[in-house]
């Protein structure tokens, strides 16, 4: 009978041990979890402040005679992309497919951007436009925390994902159904600057980047 009270004992310990060591976990990981999910608001509030500023700014541009309507086109299409891209702006994603469809439709609103602005070096009239300069600062300051938000948003998720993957908050993890979640991803050929040539050569003709030469 005293050895039955003794294993019962241990028994119940050992459930209330479970039950307090579950509960400090799950907590910790709806703290990270929310870490995450602000983190995630932040970028998505500096994306949309960048999508708010291209109607003004492809406004402006259109009033400078003979620009490059192409180039204007693609900024237009990329930034309809962006709003046909959405994600949650209250949760952040869980599936890294969605975060590269999300990021992709960015990047492309990011290079047809950097496209207008090198076009803009042809139009002295227009860097001169107050109304130009002051959009132009703020598209510069957009990027700017762009870059700031998503690195908080990874350093964020880089928490969320040690905690649920080590133990012992790990096994809880998985059992609450706290899965892994997606980084941002440096953009393909980030890391090799375009070199820029200006080809004034006929009017109305674009200047283009070309890739940087391999060593």
């Amino acid at each position: 009978m005293k050895s039955l009270s003794t294993v019962l004992g241990i028994i119940i310990l050992v459930v209330v041990f479970f039950v307090i060591a579950g509960c400090g976990s799950y907590n910790r990981l709806i703290a990270r979890q929310q870490e995450v999910n602000s983190s995630w608001a932040d970028v998505e509030n500096m994306y949309q402040r960048r999508a708010d500023l291209v109607p003004n700014l492809v406004n402006t541009v259109q009033g400078a005679a003979n620009f490059e309507k192409s180039t204007l086109t693609d900024v237009i299409k990329a930034r309809q992309q962006v709003n046909n891209v959405q994600i949650s702006p209250a949760s952040a994603p869980t599936d890294a497919q969605a975060l590269q469809q999300f990021q992709s439709s960015q990047d492309a609103l990011s290079g047809a951007l950097s496209r207008l602005m090198v076009v803009v070096e042809r139009y002295p009239d227009l860097k001169a436009n107050a109304n130009f300069q002051e959009l132009q600062a703020q598209l510069e300051g957009t990027e700017n925390r762009i870059a700031v938000s998503r690195r908080k948003f990874n350093e964020a998720v880089q928490a969320y994902n040690v905690s649920a993957q080590t133990l012992p908050v790990g096994f809880f993890a998985r059992f609450f159904g706290f899965l892994p979640r997606p980084y941002f991803q440096a953009s393909a050929g980030a890391e090799n600057a375009p070199q820029v040539n200006f080809n004034f050569g006929a009017p109305g003709s674009s200047p283009t980047a070309v890739p940087a030469s391999t060593p």
